[in-house]
């Protein structure tokens, strides 16, 4: 399933994409007779673990006949799938070339930065650059949501722990994020998040580590790359970030960036009020979002 949040009249939903269109999971599971609520949020939803995910897809099926509880993907304003995620934490230079690129040396152990829930930001919706930066970058990344509270966990066991995963985009003020030794302010900057269309759930992901990443500025292709490249892999970061926090469940892991980067290009490539960046993974969707000075 391709699960979201989105805004539609006023009202926050939860919803699965399904073609052009968007399926109102509440409203559909309401008229399908199943006992019980339907969850409020998606945090909820993953609470409730298999049974919530069973609640969607009764929903699901309760929608192919009925055009009542359908609007069209263009008629709705997306959110991040997870809104309000207890944790964001992003690794940085998760693949050689990209560390290459920046004049770093290939890290011995995973690089860990938070961004902010205020960061995350939803497909189609404005990048908002804040006065007193000019150096605005983009990072096409896999996003992990977790599913299930975890601690200490094994990589062999970790996957267990994901409820999905997601197309994110870890903009970046590159001025900003080497003003000290410490880079989060860079990163942490509200909208800087990207973080969509869809959380596609995990079991229409064949091969997490074989997915390819393509990000288009403008129409060009920036970067090109697969996660099969990562150098720590997805299971591996689950696994390491257990051992130093507690997961819970919505909390968004974002696993690194492909070489590409606008500023290790030459010249370097920043990004501006009107260009429009966009993230393909395969499998995932694609992420689109315009770019607006901050009025």
């Amino acid at each position: 399933m391709k699960l979201i949040t989105y805004q539609f009249n006023g009202e926050t939903k939860l919803g699965a994409l399904s073609g052009e269109n968007v399926i109102d999971l509440a409203s559909a599971y309401a008229a399908s007779g199943q006992a019980g609520a339907f969850p409020a949020d998606m945090i909820a939803l993953l609470k409730e673990g298999d049974a919530g995910l069973g609640k969607a897809r009764s929903a699901l099926l309760a929608s192919a006949d009925a055009s009542a509880h359908t609007v069209p993907i263009m008629a709705v304003s997306f959110l991040p799938p997870v809104v309000r995620a207890g944790k964001v934490i992003a690794l940085g230079r998760n693949y050689a070339e990209h560390a290459k690129e920046g004049g770093a040396e290939v890290p011995d152990y995973p690089m860990w930065f938070h961004k902010t829930h205020t960061s995350l930001n939803g497909h189609l919706q404005p990048v908002i650059i804040p006065p007193g930066t000019s150096k605005v970058d983009y990072e096409g990344e896999l996003a992990v949501i977790i599913g299930k509270t975890c601690k200490q966990v094994s990589v062999e066991d970790a996957l267990d722990y994901v409820a999905g995963y997601a197309v994110a985009n870890d903009i970046s003020a590159r001025d900003w994020q080497r003003r000290t030794s410490q880079f989060a302010a860079g990163k942490m900057v509200d909208t800087f998040g990207p973080l969509g269309p869809a959380l596609v759930t995990k079991d229409e992901v064949a091969d997490v580590q074989n997915l390819r990443i393509r990000t288009h500025l403008n129409g060009e292709l920036m970067q090109d790359g697969n996660t099969k490249d990562m150098i720590f892999s997805v299971a591996f970061s689950i696994a390491d970030l257990s051992r130093i926090c507690t997961l819970e469940v919505g909390d968004v892991i974002l696993t690194g960036t492909p070489e590409g980067v606008g500023f290790a290009r030459k010249p370097p490539v920043f990004m501006q009020a009107g260009d429009m960046i966009s993230v393909d993974i395969e499998g995932l969707g694609v992420l689109t979002n315009p770019l607006k000075n901050y009025a």
